[in-house]
């Protein structure tokens, strides 16, 4: 997902007051009557509260059809849900699907090339409406409109008929056929894409309301309805959104219907953030924020108990090399980057939570590669060797520009980053810092900044290898907007290995793991991106929060559903 904002993560956040909600007596009545277990649900479920959380980054946005942010889909998966979904589980088992608004996992059929599933009865939109199986149609058509960010690598070259209609040579997506009164839905792919069950989890394709919502336009302030437990309330701008039960949800197999209504602020001061959850004056540190070091040693002396760091093993922190530019299409200017690279002084920057790496894939994700690196032990970095790459390359007079966000320890990395270009012989280099909330959208604009080099990361939207490879490094995934591939990387060996490896299922993916090695292997050999590190998250919560591992969900971070106050 996106980077975090960097997104990818990729990418990519005021005290509140309670709410309360009177109990009935017939709530009251109900939870006596039930199991110890469902007691508790009930009691939350009738008597919600109201958790407060900060962020230092707010979602690119609380459309679904736009963001492809980790802080926008840890909100939007619970207020978007798909034809599937994840399970509510605690570790890696946390990233298996299981039916969403679909009754089963879709039915594979014609060589893995059509799927067929059938949606629930009874749903209903987060403003009463009832949900259609025609409902999807629009939400994909609408994905591919604004478009999402995604779309380029999961939609349009995947489902038969979207690439003419995101290219407006079609009024609708041939490949997708609903049946109302039955709610049968079929898709037709127009080759077997082994992910593609995974696809439907997004919160992208999540359903929304058809009316009154735009299909080619995005409603940050005013997100078209959903189906999900959650609803997102009082959006102002970079600035707050409420996250809040729905009444409307009809409950679905497997999906918690939560407990607490979350009002979140974004402050970009993430050191503020940590203390203000420290001292209790706010309840939730977003997970996808880094933790100063000298905050996080206070943490771990003070607050261990409501602290946890948590590798989920699906993020790549690196820089990205731009492939299609000077000075980064020569190769020699971009292994200079990568041997001169200090990843430990990196982590020291991160407090610590940076494991040193060179592999663009992360450990959990089926395909890292075994072995050394190719321009020595991540850690140190040789300057001088890279001094003489980049005097072999030609490019030191190339002026270049590092992009990077404001915020902690991101603003840092990449001032080191510029430190280590100077120090390596590139004799004019630059810092651009853009405002976090618009910093994957401005890098993204790869027909009118196309930037040279700066800060990326990315966290898996899904544990299979094609979710790094089919939006970060293959060139079909390039768009003049909302564009992922930053490098710029079109490498025809890449394309056709992610076409080919692509149309194996998640589930099976452990049969070509060992040729994702070797395209791995390529990559770092050919320095398309400058691996940093595989980055651990701060789960950090006030003594108000009832702690517990369901609350931490591998694909999407905080899950929402599982916060409760105590």
């Amino acid at each position: 997902m996106e980077e975090d904002a960097t997104v990818r993560i990729q990418h990519k956040r005021a005290t509140w007051s309670l709410i309360l909600t009177v109990v009935g007596a017939v709530a009251i009545a109900a939870a006596i009557a039930a199991s110890a277990g469902a007691k508790v649900q009930k009691a939350h479920a009738a008597a919600t509260g109201t958790i407060n959380m900060v962020e230092g980054t707010a979602p690119q946005s609380l459309d679904p059809g736009l963001d492809y942010t980790t802080q926008g889909s840890e909100v939007n998966w619970l207020v978007y849900t798909g034809l599937t979904t994840y399970a509510r589980k605690a570790g890696t088992a946390g990233a298996n699907l299981i039916p969403g608004l679909g009754t089963s996992l879709p039915k594979i059929s014609n060589g893995g090339k059509t799927y067929t599933v059938t949606l629930r009865k009874g749903l209903k939109f987060s403003n009463g409406d009832p949900v259609v199986a025609s409902d999807f149609t629009f939400t994909v058509e609408r994905a591919v409109s604004i478009p999402w960010g995604g779309a380029s690598a999961f939609i349009t070259p995947n489902i038969k008929g979207a690439a003419a209609y995101a290219a407006h040579k079609a009024k609708g997506i041939s490949g997708i056929s609903t049946n109302n009164a039955t709610g049968k839905i079929v898709v037709h792919l127009t080759a077997a894409y082994g992910p593609f069950d995974n696809v439907l989890a997004f919160p992208s394709l999540g359903f929304v309301d058809p009316k009154g919502t735009s299909v080619s336009k995005a409603q940050p302030t005013a997100p078209p309805a959903g189906v999900g437990p959650y609803k997102v309330t009082n959006i102002v701008p970079n600035a707050s959104y409420s996250v809040v039960k729905n009444p409307d949800w009809t409950s679905v197999p497997g999906i918690p219907s939560g407990f607490d209504n979350v009002n979140v602020k974004i402050n970009s001061n993430v050191a503020a953030n940590a203390d203000a959850v420290l001292n209790n004056s706010v309840d939730v540190f977003d997970w996808a924020d880094t933790i100063p070091g000298s905050v996080l040693l206070q943490i771990k002396s003070k607050a261990a108990s409501r602290f946890s760091l948590v590798n989920l093993g699906g993020s790549t922190y690196y820089v990205f090399l731009n492939a299609s530019k000077p000075p980064f299409n020569n190769q020699y200017a971009r292994e200079a980057v990568v041997t001169g690279m200090n990843e430990s002084a990196m982590s020291r920057l991160g407090g610590g939570t940076l494991a040193p790496a060179c592999f663009f894939l992360p450990p959990a994700i089926p395909g890292h590669p075994k072995g050394s690196c190719p321009y020595g032990k991540p850690g140190v970095g040789s300057i001088k060797k890279a001094k003489a790459l980049v005097a072999k390359s030609g490019q030191a007079n190339t002026a270049i520009t590092v992009y990077s966000e404001e915020r902690s320890p991101r603003l840092q990395w990449m001032e080191a980053y510029q430190q280590e270009l100077k120090s390596i012989g590139f004799t004019n280099v630059k810092l651009k810092e853009v405002a976090d909330t618009n910093y994957f959208t401005t890098i993204g604009e790869s027909k009118t900044v196309d930037p040279q080099t700066g800060f990326a990361d990315w966290n898996q939207d899904f544990p299979n290898p094609v979710d790094f490879y089919g939006v970060l490094l293959d060139g079909k995934a390039i768009t003049p907007t909302n564009n992922e591939n930053f490098g710029q990387t079109n490498d025809a060996y890449i394309n056709k290995q992610v076409a080919k490896l692509g149309a194996t299922p998640t589930t099976q993916i452990s049969k070509v793991a060992g040729q994702w090695q070797v395209l791995d292997k390529y990559v770092a050999k050919k320095a398309y991106a400058g691996v940093f590190g595989y980055q651990e998250f701060p789960f950090f919560t006030s003594t108000k929060i009832a702690r517990s591992p369901l609350m931490e969900n591998p694909i999407y971070g905080w899950d929402f559903s599982e916060l409760r106050l105590k």
